[in-house]
């Protein structure tokens, strides 16, 4: 019987999630609400397929970062991105960090199913319109100034969207306050805003897709 790790910060999300999983005779074993808990998991069970979400309370896009440390421990693991970020050049990120399958959270549950059957399989998945935009920007015929980003940035970006101040997002992310300054002085050179309110308004177009 297959076994799967949820890692997803919203309950709803990991109930409705669980209920098809064993609607289609799946068994789950124990879920997590951040990446941290969630690689922990991973390497506790050994699961055949872990669905995860990118963005999670507190750690910004930390999904990138546990889908790295799955990939490193295991290269042949396999690996469903279930988020609500749209913007193709996120997903060819996840796809880069190691993910097999890239399915975003408006999608009906039966394309949901048939995204987590062929990653079972150990075979990729992306939609039809996502495919085509991640092929574009791998090719380098779309650009997105988070194409430029490091994974750090991105991380601190998405949580200046959620309004978080200096001092939490070094909490948050576990780093020093000076760490955040010198980040976000980086993300305004390469996004081109000239301070710090600029810069929010910068991350919450950039990221809309959250």
């Amino acid at each position: 019987m297959t076994s799967v790790l949820i890692i997803d910060d919203h309950p709803i999300v990991l109930q409705g999630c669980r209920r098809m999983l064993a609607d289609a005779g799946v068994e789950t074993v124990p879920e997590a609400c951040d990446a941290a808990a969630g690689y922990r998991l991973y390497r506790r069970h050994h699961p055949d397929v872990v669905i995860v979400d990118l963005a999670m309370q507190g750690s910004g896009l930390g999904g990138l970062d546990v889908i790295r440390r799955i990939r490193s421990h295991d290269p042949r693991s396999r690996i469903l991105v279930f988020t609500m970020h749209s913007d193709p050049i996120i997903a060819a990120r996840a796809l880069e960090a190691g993910a097999t399958g890239y399915v975003l959270k408006d999608t009906s549950s039966d394309e949901l199913m048939k995204a987590f059957d062929q990653v079972r399989s150990g075979a990729p998945y992306l939609s039809n319109d996502l495919a085509m935009q991640v092929a574009l920007v791998r090719t380098g015929v779309r650009t997105n100034p988070l194409a430029d980003l490091t994974p750090r940035e991105l991380q601190t970006l998405s949580l200046l969207a959620q309004g978080k101040p200096y001092g939490r997002i070094a909490d948050e992310l576990n780093v020093s306050y000076k760490t955040v300054v010198n980040a976000c002085s980086q993300l305004k050179q390469k996004l081109n805003a000239k301070n710090l309110p600029e810069l929010i308004r910068v991350a919450v177009q950039l990221l809309s897709a959250e």
